[in-house]
């Protein structure tokens, strides 16, 4: 296990520091995908955040949600479920439909690279409790059932190979094969859906058990952490950073700890000032939902402006992937991953290993918007919403040259006394953000 740095009380594991290979890293994976991929299903209503807890779960737009969409007993899903599978049709019925028998984790792991992803985080444990690796505390896991292999370790293995960084996530709090009572609004996830004493045990040797046998480079907690074995928190983290020193861990154990905080989609606070993440779907939500076609999904444009934003303001963008039940992922999303990874190849210096730079984003009168990050005490600014055609802006109180990271946008500039002005005369669409840096 290597030396022992840390040790189980809270003044020890507050010694542990972010490192920087997740300050440089900007982009990463996320991926949704179990027994919920079968029936691929939720209405496409509205982002987390934007409506009131109470209407949110009544039309869940999370596909991965199905089990608790199932379980209120009515709404989009309840009705569909009925009408296509019928009232005796168990959630766990869909367990042999999960084949993945055209699932290639090699082949992940390149689109994976293709993209420019410094590191992918998989679901091991959603909400309904299924494991996507063999556990010594359970049957009920990928290895036994469904597609009959440790979906974990092999993506692991793959994602490695390919010379990004593996991360963890596992559903801490809620677990529906422990407690399964109908979650109608926020306060169910802390109240009737909280697990019991024995889930308390579970889940804390199913954590271990992933540390031990996968070494995550992110452990990535999601809802909470049972109060029933709280005190073991930081025994935990201590167990964690031993076995992986440059480890991170997420702000979702109860508000206690974290490395970093989370956003999802708009839901969640940060700011500036310290490491966070943001996570999201292409479309609404993170499993595979037949429903959300291309026209459903965040456009190739938006995408690099939400990267570009996220990376400007401090923080990591965790972007989802929901493959279907057989293991390939929709040639929607991998198109709009082949996209990002082009434009982060030219770009890359503006992005990756950067920091926030003094300069904030902001809003022209124009619509265009800039953003700005700093790498060795050098500047790149990015500049959105360009129109076709020729463009221009003022970079206020910045007196120097630029260059365009791709050699293909022509750059014109002027130095005046407010600033540098900038002239793209050229601008194409598929062009996407323009990023430009001091650096020569």
């Amino acid at each position: 296990m290597g030396d022992v740095r840390f040790t189980g009380n809270w003044n020890s594991v507050n010694a542990h520091t972010v490192p920087k290979w997740y300050e440089d890293c900007k982009f990463g994976i996320f991926i949704h995908w179990g027994i919920y991929s079968v029936p691929a299903f939720a209405p496409h209503t509205w982002e987390l955040g934007e409506v009131d807890s109470k209407e949110w779960f009544a039309d869940n737009p999370y596909a991965e949600w199905y089990y608790n969409s199932l379980n209120i007993g009515k709404g989009p899903t309840y009705k569909h479920h009925i009408e296509k599978y019928g009232k005796d049709f168990k959630y766990e019925d869909f367990i042999p439909m999960w084949k993945a028998e055209n699932w290639d984790p090699k082949q992940w792991a390149e689109i994976f690279k293709e993209a420019g992803a410094e590191y992918v985080v998989l679901t091991t444990k959603h909400h309904d409790g299924f494991c996507l690796f063999p556990s010594k505390y359970t049957h009920f896991n990928s290895v036994e059932m469904g597609p009959k292999r440790n979906i974990t370790g092999e993506l692991t293995e793959a994602v490695r190979d390919a010379g990004i960084r593996m991360g963890l996530y596992y559903s801490g709090l809620i677990d529906w094969q422990y407690a399964n009572d109908p979650i109608f609004e926020d306060d169910d996830l802390f109240g009737t859906a909280s697990p019991t004493f024995a889930y308390a045990d579970y889940s804390y040797n199913q954590m271990k058990e992933l540390v031990d046998d996968y070494a995550p480079s992110v452990f990535w907690n999601d809802i909470g952490w049972p109060t029933q074995s709280e005190e073991m928190m930081p025994y935990f983290f201590a167990h964690y950073y031993n076995k992986v020193p440059e480890g991170v861990v997420n702000d979702r154990f109860n508000g206690r700890y974290h490395d970093f905080l989370t956003k999802e989609y708009k839901s969640g606070s940060v700011n500036r000032n310290e490491k966070w993440e943001m996570c999201r779907g292409m479309g609404l939500s993170f499993g595979y939902n037949a429903n959300e076609g291309d026209d459903k999904l965040i456009s190739v444009p938006d995408l690099i402006s939400f990267l570009v934003g996220t990376v400007a303001n401090n923080g990591n963008l965790l972007l989802n992937i929901g493959p279907k039940a057989d293991g390939t992922i929709p040639e929607e999303q991998v198109r709009r991953l082949k996209i990002l990874g082009a434009w982060l190849k030219v770009n890359h210096d503006g992005i990756y290993g950067t920091r926030c730079s003094d300069r904030e984003s902001e809003l022209l009168e124009s619509g265009i918007e800039l953003h700005y990050t700093q790498k060795d005490g050098n500047l790149n600014v990015f500049a959105d919403h360009l129109k076709e055609g020729a463009n221009e802006f003022l970079i206020k109180g910045y007196h120097g040259a630029l260059r365009p990271f791709d050699p293909a946008v022509k750059v014109e500039t002027e130095d005046t006394a407010e600033g540098l002005l900038v002239k793209i005369p050229e601008y194409k669409e598929d062009m996407y953000v323009v990023g430009l840096t001091n650096r020569f």
